[in-house]
């Protein structure tokens, strides 16, 4: 494509990864079905392989027409702020739709659970141990992200680095903490609608921060190789967004499940 424009917008090179990233979806669906059904993971496994090297491609071209050839101007910038707000506010509603669920099951439990909530033969988890360490994590990680964001905006590299390296740390520790709480879970997502409800929601919220802290960590990357700037850094600005997303959305699922559920 010529280079000679004569507006502010970018119009992207033809590119392979939308339909190949959307032929590795499918057969990691299709894989996940099998393992589901047949107890074998091998296809599951190739469509993770391949959806991964298709975002990793797709990304890094990205990455270069904004960072090395300058395509991403003001007006393309503010595309991308919306499109990230937007892809947040139907994240919102996402975990809203989890929420639902729960309160409609806690506040009007059914004849089928004893019309008890939680239902008698659950053991809930103690709201004061891990779930509390880990609601300290998240918030403690919540300020990390935002050092990392001041010390960028004030060209801070030492600072900037240091806290992204941190707010990462805290982003895989609280990995490490709820899969030790699912191990040690007394229930099973099967356990009645109080168990699909608990590993549902916090389930897709522990992916949600495993997503997020590689975000960052793409940040970091680029942040040690000098990708940002004072001006230039909407790429960790989206990943900040994200994480506070994330932080919000424990809140919530720590007050309404952890310990007003429980």
């Amino acid at each position: 494509m010529s280079m000679k424009k004569n507006h502010p917008f970018h119009l992207v090179d033809y590119s392979p990864w939308p339909i190949m990233g959307s032929f590795s979806a499918m057969i990691t669906m299709i894989g996940l079905i099998k393992w589901f059904h047949m107890f074998k993971y091998d296809l599951f496994i190739l469509g993770m392989i391949s959806m991964l090297m298709v975002m990793y491609q797709w990304w890094r071209d990205i990455v270069r027409e904004s960072t090395f050839q300058g395509h991403h101007t003001f007006n393309v910038t503010m595309g991308l702020r919306w499109g990230m707000i937007l892809f947040i506010m139907s994240e919102i509603f996402f975990f809203i739709s989890f929420f639902w669920s729960f309160f409609h099951n806690s506040l009007t439990p059914t004849i089928d659970i004893g019309m008890n909530w939680p239902p008698k033969s659950i053991e809930t988890f103690n709201p004061i141990e891990i779930p509390l360490l880990n609601t300290l994590i998240l918030l403690t990680s919540g300020l990390t992200v935002t050092w990392a964001h001041h010390s960028l905006m004030e060209n801070n590299y030492k600072q900037a680095l240091q806290s992204l390296i941190l707010t990462i740390i805290l982003g895989f520790y609280f990995t490490i903490l709820q899969g030790y709480e699912y191990i040690e879970a007394p229930f099973t997502i099967s356990d009645s609608v109080y168990g699909s409800s608990f590993f549902m929601a916090t389930g897709f919220h522990g992916l949600h921060v495993i997503i997020g802290s590689t975000f960052l960590l793409v940040c970091t990357i680029r942040h040690y190789f000098y990708h940002f700037s004072a001006i230039h850094h909407f790429g960790f600005e989206a990943a900040a967004w994200y994480w506070h997303f994330v932080d919000v959305v424990w809140l919530f699922l720590y007050i309404s499940i952890y310990w007003w559920g429980s």
